[in-house]
């Protein structure tokens, strides 16, 4: 009992490190209200795309997710602007990785694609 009493102190002045999965809140709750936006609004897809969102963000880092998401979004703006996501090969490969991990997401929580 009394090495449990000397290690409390010193537990507790350490740094607390921050998870693999830790995403904002805001940014969950985006995706989520545009996920369920794309499922007309149905309240089951509350806890699908909250699903969803979690299984992501076990699969990336936020700052990956950000980076991946942009380039798969706007790869379909027209003109010149788009053509910055569409034409570098980096942003082809973060596209399609973010793809295929958001896919597997989507089948694992029972979330139509669409």
């Amino acid at each position: 009992m009394k090495p449990l009493r000397l290690l409390l102190p010193i537990a507790l002045a350490l740094p607390l490190t921050a998870h693999g999965d830790d995403f904002p809140t805001s940014g969950r709750v985006e995706y989520v209200l545009e996920c369920m936006q794309k499922h007309d609004g149905k309240q089951e897809y509350l806890y699908k795309c909250s699903c969803v969102v979690d299984r992501i963000a076990k699969a990336l880092a936020y700052d990956d997710y950000v980076a991946m998401s942009v380039a798969l979004r706007y790869q379909s703006l027209s003109g010149e602007r788009g053509g910055l996501f569409r034409d570098a090969a980096s942003n082809k490969d973060m596209a399609g990785k973010f793809r295929q991990i958001e896919a597997d997401a989507h089948k694992a929580c029972a979330v139509p694609q669409r």
